[in-house]
C-alpha cells in the first residue's frame, strides 16, 4: 500500500532548516554602490575639515603676536600695531581771521600745489582781497576827513580861548578902575558914591562871571577836541586793521618743508581746495610738513600696552607700499588711556614711534604697521621702575 504524499507547506522555504541554516537572500545589486558612495563623502568631508583645522592652526597668532627668530636663532614675540603716520615737525595753514569784519567765505586765487616743495617765506596761497582793500581806501579817506576836523575844532578854540582871556582881561581892569573910583568916595556927594558903588558891584560880579564861565568854556572845548579826536583814533584803527587784513590775504609758508592739502568741507562735498574755491575763514585746508623726520602715531589696547617699553624697536611697513620696510624705535608712551567702544570696560593708550630713515612716498596720514619687539627685555635695554610710595616710606 503506497503511503499518501506528504503536504508541502509553502512557507517551509523562508523557515530555517533542521540544521540552523539561513535561507539564501537575494542579491542586491544597488544597495553596495550607495554604501561606497557614503563612504567617499565622509571621507572627504573629514579631509575638508582637517585642512580648515590646520590652516585655522597655522594662521593663529599668540597673545603678543606671531613669533619670529632672533639673530642669535632664540624665539622672540613680534606685538602689531596699526597706525597712522605724521610729521614730527608741521604747520598747518589756516584760512585768516579777519579783524574788525564778518567774512562768511575768502576766494582763494592763487595756491601753491600739493607735493611742492617750499622753504620759509615762499608765497602757499593768496586770496581776493579788493573787499579789504576798498575799506581801507574808505577808511583812510575818512581819518583824513576826522584829521582836519580835528585840527579846525582845535583852530576855532584856540580863537574862542584868546577872545575870553581879552574880555576877561578887560573886566579885570574895569574891576581895578572901579576900585580907585571908589577912593573918591569921602570928596564926592552921597549920590556919587552911591553909584560908584554900583559900579565897582557890577565889575566885580562881570569879572566873576567871566572867569567862571572861562574855566567852563575850556573844559566844554577839550571835550569837543577828545571826542573828534576818539572818532580819528577809531578810524585810524579800523584803517590799520583793513590794511592787515589785506596783508592776510597772502599767506607764507612758516618752515621749510612740503605742502599738503587737507580734505575739507566745501560747496557741500568733501575735497581739496583748487584755484577759485572758496573757503570759510579759520578752516585748516593746508599743512607744511618736515618729512625729514616722521613718526607713527598709535593705538594699543590695555592688553598689549604693559608689553611696551620706551626704547623697543620695531618694523614699520605702509599699507600702501608693502614692499617698503623702514626701522623704528619706541619714543612716547601716554599715561593715560582714552575710552573705547565700551566706556569702563576697554582701554587704548597712545603710542609715538619714531621712523629710522626716510623716502620720497613716506608721507604724512598714511596707514602703516608696525611691528614690535615685544620679547622680555633685558635688564640694562628696559629702565628699572622707580620704587613704590609705601616701600619708600618703610624705608625711611
Amino acid at each position: 500500500m503506497h503511503s499518501a504524499p506528504a503536504e508541502v507547506n509553502p512557507h517551509s522555504e523562508s523557515l530555517p532548516d533542521q540544521l540552523g541554516r539561513q535561507p539564501e537572500q537575494p542579491n542586491d545589486d544597488g544597495a553596495r554602490p550607495r554604501r561606497m558612495r557614503g563612504w567617499i563623502a565622509m571621507a572627504a568631508l573629514a579631509l575638508v575639515l582637517g585642512i580648515v583645522l590646520w590652516v585655522a592652526t597655522r594662521g593663529k597668532t599668540p597673545a603678543l603676536g606671531k613669533s619670529a627668530q632672533s639673530a642669535s636663532g632664540v624665539p622672540t614675540q613680534v606685538l602689531r600695531l596699526k597706525g597712522t603716520t605724521e610729521a614730527v615737525q608741521s604747520r598747518s595753514i589756516l584760512a585768516p581771521l579777519l579783524a574788525g569784519q564778518q567774512v562768511p567765505t575768502l576766494t582763494i586765487i592763487r595756491f601753491t600745489p600739493a607735493g611742492t616743495r617750499v622753504t620759509q617765506g615762499d608765497l602757499l596761497v593768496e586770496f581776493d582781497r579788493q573787499a579789504q582793500m576798498k575799506d581801507f581806501v574808505d577808511k583812510q579817506a575818512e581819518y583824513a576827513k576826522l584829521v582836519d576836523q580835528v585840527a579846525q575844532e582845535q583852530a576855532k578854540q584856540s580863537a574862542a580861548k584868546a577872545k575870553d582871556e581879552t574880555d576877561l582881561k578887560a573886566a579885570e581892569n574895569n574891576l581895578r578902575k572901579m576900585e580907585l573910583e571908589m577912593q573918591k568916595t569921602e570928596i564926592v556927594s552921597r549920590i556919587d558914591a552911591e553909584k560908584y558903588q554900583e559900579n565897582l558891584d557890577e565889575a566885580k560880579a562881570t569879572y566873576d562871571q567871566l572867569r567862571e564861565t572861562f574855566d567852563l568854556k575850556r573844559k566844554a572845548a577839550q571835550a569837543a577836541i577828545r571826542i573828534l579826536e576818539i572818532q580819528r583814533d577809531r578810524t585810524r584803527q579800523t584803517m590799520e586793521h583793513s590794511r592787515a587784513n589785506a596783508d592776510l590775504m597772502q599767506i607764507r609758508s612758516p618752515i621749510e618743508g612740503v605742502v599738503v592739502l587737507n580734505t575739507i568741507f566745501k560747496q557741500g562735498t568733501f575735497g581739496e581746495v583748487q584755484e577759485g574755491d572758496q573757503v570759510r575763514p579759520g578752516v585748516p585746508f593746508m599743512q607744511v610738513v618736515n618729512p625729514s623726520a616722521m613718526q607713527v602715531r598709535v593705538l594699543a589696547n590695555q592688553q598689549d600696552f604693559p608689553a611696551l617699553y620706551v626704547g623697543q624697536t620695531a618694523k614699520v611697513r605702509l599699507d600702501a607700499y608693502p614692499d617698503i620696510v623702514f626701522p623704528g624705535k619706541l619714543d612716547q608712551m601716554a599715561p593715560i588711556g582714552l575710552g573705547g567702544d565700551f566706556p569702563g570696560k576697554l582701554r587704548t593708550f597712545v603710542v609715538i614711534v619714531s621712523i629710522q630713515g626716510n623716502d620720497p612716498k613716506l608721507m604724512p596720514d598714511l596707514s602703516a604697521a608696525v611691528d614690535v619687539d615685544a620679547s622680555k627685555p633685558n635688564a640694562e635695554s628696559k629702565p628699572a621702575a622707580a620704587p613704590s610710595t609705601a616701600a619708600s616710606g618703610s624705608g625711611s
